[in-house]
């Protein structure tokens, strides 16, 4: 797929404010500090489309970036931030769980998972509650570039072994290096196919 135009859009906490048009939608979480901004922004070939940040848990909204003026790429607030209040954490679940379980146009999710990350029991957790409610989702592997391949490899291996323990058939996965743009073609190509197949419908 070629990205010949990627805007953002709109910024909101309230998943009745996001854009009123039927064009399917990609929303990107995980924990914070995973590299979602920079993942969306190598994937949109977009510098600064979507705001990175050193500091974990920069994104408090749901943003919406409209792309080829076809599908939008969703970038949703980051989970697991200790920092934060009892009532910000209370308040950031509230706003992705509306959106995941509320928005009809939601194709697919990808969470992002720092590759060099043993399985972390709050993302296993987030999983499987997409699975219960039959949420559509594929895990992405960040910052593949920070470990050698045979490290990378088995990182994957463990975590697949760790996910087959209570899931019968794994989602896709995908690998990829914002810093080295790794994984981007497979992630377009998969979206691709995904629209294609919708127009078909």
């Amino acid at each position: 797929m070629n990205i010949k135009t990627a805007y953002f859009e709109i910024s909101n906490t309230d998943v009745r404010r996001c854009p009123a048009s039927t064009l399917p939608e990609y929303a990107f979480i995980g924990r914070s500090n995973v590299g979602k901004s920079s993942l969306i922004n190598m994937l949109a070939g977009k510098n600064g489309l979507a705001k990175t940040s050193s500091k974990p848990g920069k994104t408090l909204l749901i943003n919406h970036f409209i792309i080829n003026n076809e599908w939008y790429i969703v970038d949703l607030p980051g989970y697991g931030y200790a920092q934060r209040s009892k009532t910000q954490r209370e308040e950031l679940r509230h706003i992705i769980e509306n959106y995941i379980l509320m928005r009809q146009q939601l194709t697919n999710l990808f969470v992002l998972v720092d590759i060099r990350l043993k399985p972390q029991a709050i993302d296993l957790e987030f999983m499987q509650w997409l699975g219960e409610n039959q949420v559509p989702f594929s895990i992405v592997f960040t910052k593949a570039d920070k470990l050698g391949p045979v490290a990378a490899g088995k990182a994957i291996e463990d975590y697949k072994t760790v996910l087959l323990e209570s899931w019968e058939e794994l989602p896709p996965i995908f690998v990829t290096s914002s810093q080295k743009g790794n994984g981007r073609d497979e992630l377009l190509d998969y979206i691709d196919q995904i629209n294609k197949s919708l127009k078909q419908q």
